[in-house]
């Protein structure tokens, strides 16, 4: 592994999916799904691939960022860096004047998750395995080592993590064997983004349960009225059994957001998700009480905050919960403890790569929480399959009350797309994190002199 790392290049890399409404929700009404896309290069020619999700503009922030961090990366070797990942992540997250920008959260952490998970991705390759089979085989000790427990022991200590993993070593085999054979359960949101027509969302409602799909999330938001047409449209067409979510995208305020979803109650969604501020804690709490009445969880995700509230669901095995997505461990830590969530919801980008959704996961297992992954965008399927397949087979060793977000879009210009079979997340093979792209897709999709934005510009 004395992979020398000789350059680091980084590249605005967007697609134009605002043209045909893919993506889009009450506050996100023409998001362009891009990545900040670096490679690393080595002296023995081997690369290493990486990314972290944006959705169009201030992706060129990130870009900068990450140039930012490259000194800090280049001339290391693999070698250097896995022997004390733990140390190469405290490097990358704390030095003395760019950690002012974070610490550990916004563009900053998005511009560490993209380059350690180009690393993660040089690692898994050299050793000529998936990301997902590298971190299964790799001893609970070593580990354990790529973590920094730093600001988190009050919650889970080095020595509770490795024995976690210990205790995890029995029947490991057969869980992995299942995945081989199975999958890791999936739901879609791809279904009903926010401005697609009725004619699509019945035609994409059709192809969906025709391919297995049993769980179903809707965005809504805009408008009452045709709110209530498109959760008509989906629940008829899903069925009673079958599971609902609705999503507004943090649209309302309070009483809004009480008033609007008490309209919606008809359908019999699992959860409103992020229906007001995600800064706004008391403000989750009453919409929470509000309607637990009507059997309706209240979610919260993809930014950073929220509360939690659980009730029984009559129409799903599931419950009613809040789903929390947090920008660092610390903030994990902190709702794992008040218990404040039944829901953890991981993300391979804003977190800090695979180092800090370790030190999540593991703690989500103490706490006794099921994972559950947010996905979609460009890339964020074809990561954070490898974490989930892990959480299975290491350290959860669980499937109940667990599911992964899946959005059908843009995989296609992945070297080693995500295969999702009778909704299930099927382990990847290929070595590596998935992150590579194709070429071409990068050079005609660079912003914002790629073949693509030429001509939407010049338009």
């Amino acid at each position: 592994m004395l992979h020398t790392i000789t350059s680091l290049t980084v590249r605005d890399v967007r697609f134009p999916t605002s043209l045909e409404q893919h993506g889009s929700d009450a506050m996100h009404t023409d998001p362009d799904y891009s990545v900040a896309y670096v490679v690393l290069d080595t002296d023995c020619g081997l690369k290493g691939f990486g990314l972290t999700f944006t959705v169009g503009k201030g992706t060129e922030i990130v870009v900068c960022a990450v140039q930012a961090v490259a000194a800090l990366v280049v001339g290391k070797s693999l070698q250097e860096i896995v022997s004390d990942f733990r140390g190469f992540y405290r490097l990358l997250t704390s030095d003395g004047q760019l950690r002012w920008l974070g610490p550990e959260k916004g563009v900053i952490q998005l511009a560490v998750a993209a380059v350690l998970n180009a690393v993660w991705d040089l690692w898994a390759r050299s050793e000529g395995k998936p990301l997902w089979k590298l971190l299964v085989d790799m001893d609970p000790g070593r580990l354990v080592s790529c973590i920094d427990f730093r600001y988190i022991t009050d919650a889970l200590t080095e020595e509770e993590a490795v024995e976690i993993l210990v205790k995890a070593q029995e029947g490991k085999q057969q869980r992995e064997d299942q995945m081989l054979e199975e999958g890791y359960p999936a739901y879609t949101t791809s279904c009903a983004w926010l401005g697609y027509s009725n004619q699509l969302l019945k035609q994409l409602c059709t192809d969906a349960l025709q391919s297995g799909w049993t769980k179903f999330k809707v965005k809504v938001g805009a408008d009452l009225e045709d709110d209530k047409r498109r959760c008509r449209l989906i629940r008829q067409m899903i069925g009673p059994d079958n599971t609902l979510m609705i999503d507004a995208n943090q649209r309302w305020d309070v009483a809004e957001a009480i008033s609007w979803v008490t309209s919606l109650a008809e359908f019999k969604p699992l959860w409103i998700e992020e229906p007001t501020s995600p800064d706004d804690i008391l403000g989750h709490a009453a919409i929470s009480k509000a309607l637990a009445p009507l059997g309706i969880g209240v979610a919260t995700g993809e930014q950073v905050r929220g509360r939690t509230h659980t009730h029984t669901h009559t129409h799903t095995s599931l419950s009613c919960r809040f789903l929390l997505q947090c920008h660092n461990r610390v903030m994990f830590k902190q709702f794992l403890q008040a218990s404040a969530l039944q829901f953890v919801q991981i993300d391979s980008c804003r977190l800090g790569s695979v180092n800090e959704n370790l030190a999540v996961l593991l703690m989500a297992h103490k706490f006794q929480v099921p994972v559950c992954p947010h996905a979609g965008g460009v890339g964020l399927c074809e990561l954070v399959q490898h974490l989930i397949l892990f959480d299975y087979v290491c350290v959860s060793r669980s499937l109940s009350n667990r599911m992964c977000e899946y959005v059908d879009h843009l995989h296609e210009h992945f070297t080693s797309p995500v295969v999702i079979h009778d909704a299930h997340y099927m382990p990847p093979k290929d070595p590596g994190y998935s992150c590579e792209m194709l070429e071409s897709s990068v050079q005609s999709h660079q912003y914002p002199d790629g073949d693509v934005w030429t001509q939407i510009i010049n338009k």
